[in-house]
């Protein structure tokens, strides 16, 4: 079981990073959201299955709360906010595609290298994975740095912490519950106001790019 296990939890890992990739490459908003979805389902997966490999039964529940919160609750609102925002892409990255991708992959083998001494000393069926996990929290970060939209800013933000997630689950089997449950109410209780703060700067600015708010901070 545990071999079969740890090939599941690498091929989940594999594929939140794959997603991680897709994401900084794509400028579709409603796409960025379904592979947050698709992100959030492989991080599920891999939860129950170390759940399963390993006897913590605790992370059962994990894995529930990772699934409703990550899979259906925050792309539901995402949605939403788009279809009301009639956003649809998102311009020209800061920097471009194919250099975002070589940065990408710069970030990548930095996060295997800096992951490695810490997953020797792991005990955990998944700490294999915690180079992936590193990676996919740096990979979310340049998204986030790279972006104008603050909606693509927001679920760049929003796959970080599935990266900060994966990686507590693969060095210790998963946070403290009440950890978990106040980070899921923090996250549910921030999209909403993150939605206000949508609404707010298209009220102002008639459109969601954040270069049209350091115009105005270069004029005062």
């Amino acid at each position: 079981m545990p071999s079969y296990a740890s090939q599941l939890i690498n091929l989940c890992a594999a594929l939140m990073l794959l997603t991680s990739f897709a994401m900084i490459s794509q400028r579709r908003i409603r796409s960025l959201v379904n592979l947050y979805a698709l992100q959030g389902l492989a991080l599920t997966v891999s939860i129950a299955i170390v759940a399963a490999a390993s006897g913590q039964h605790h992370l059962y529940f994990s894995a529930a709360l990772s699934g409703v919160l990550k899979v259906l609750a925050l792309p539901w609102i995402l949605h939403r906010l788009i279809a009301r925002l009639d956003v649809r892409w998102d311009p020209e990255p800061l920097i471009n595609i194919p250099t975002t991708m070589l940065v990408g992959i710069v970030l990548v083998v930095f996060a295997f290298g800096l992951a490695q001494p810490v997953a020797q000393l792991a005990t955990t069926i998944a700490r294999g994975t915690l180079g992936i996990a590193l990676a996919v929290v740096l990979l979310a970060f340049l998204m986030m740095i790279t972006r104008t939209k603050a909606i693509s800013q927001v679920i760049g933000f929003l796959a970080m912490e599935n990266g900060l997630f994966f990686a507590a689950t693969s060095a210790t089997y998963g946070m403290p519950m009440v950890v978990e449950l106040g980070v899921a109410l923090d996250l549910l209780v921030g999209m909403v106001v993150l939605g206000v703060f949508f609404f707010q700067i298209r009220e102002q600015f008639d459109s969601l790019d954040l270069l049209h708010m350091e115009k105005l901070k270069e004029e005062d």
